[in-house]
């Protein structure tokens, strides 16, 4: 299936099942899948997804302001993020089927760092940034941000530890081996191959 994105890298593994509104607005990075029944629908500010990310089953992005999702970082299903939000106390009309000189939306861009992890069912609001290499606890609700390599949890989610430095010594050395694969001739890429081949 075609969908237009802005942009689109290599090795991306994107369900059919999954609805992209807006998609001239998605920038996509190497090395991502996008799950089945995910929704992500872009507004002006686009939706932004780096290289080495796993979106998984029945995520949700939606929102006017930019959404990003930085290298390596990791949404387990049924996350939600909301870059817009509708005035809840009544001194506003709300629903996007009204006109919007009776709404109160208020918007704010939401971003993922570098490694950061979102665990299923939480939900992140407007103007959220979760640091790099920070982890947000399955059924979260998180409204505030949350510093580098710290793990948060609960609704609202406060923090509950740190999280461990190792990933980016990993990253590195992931990095490594992609550039030594890339500087292999296609024959050397056969020889090492057949090495491997048990």
């Amino acid at each position: 299936m075609k969908h237009n994105f802005a942009s689109i890298g290599k090795n991306c593994m994107i369900s059919d099942k999954a609805v992209f509104y807006h998609p001239e607005r998605i920038h996509i990075g190497d090395n991502v899948r996008i799950d089945d029944f995910c929704i992500l629908s872009a507004g002006i500010g686009g939706i932004e997804i780096g290289s080495f990310i796993h979106i998984a089953c029945y995520a949700y992005m939606v929102g006017a302001a930019k959404i990003t999702l930085k290298d390596y970082s990791s949404f387990s299903g049924r996350c939600a993020i909301y870059s817009s939000t509708d005035d809840f106390s009544g001194a506003h009309l709300i629903n996007p089927m009204v006109p919007s000189e009776y709404l109160g939306v208020r918007s704010a861009p939401v971003t993922l760092e570098k490694h950061a992890v979102v665990g299923t069912g939480a939900t992140l609001m407007i103007g959220v940034t979760v640091g790099e290499g920070a982890a947000v606890g399955a059924m979260s609700f998180v409204k505030k941000s949350i510093p580098a390599f710290e793990i948060w949890a609960g609704q609202p989610a406060v923090k509950v530890a740190d999280r461990k430095r190792g990933l980016l010594d990993l990253e590195k050395a992931h990095q490594l081996s992609l550039r030594r694969e890339n500087d292999l001739s296609p024959h050397d890429r056969f020889v090492e191959a057949i090495r491997e081949y048990p």
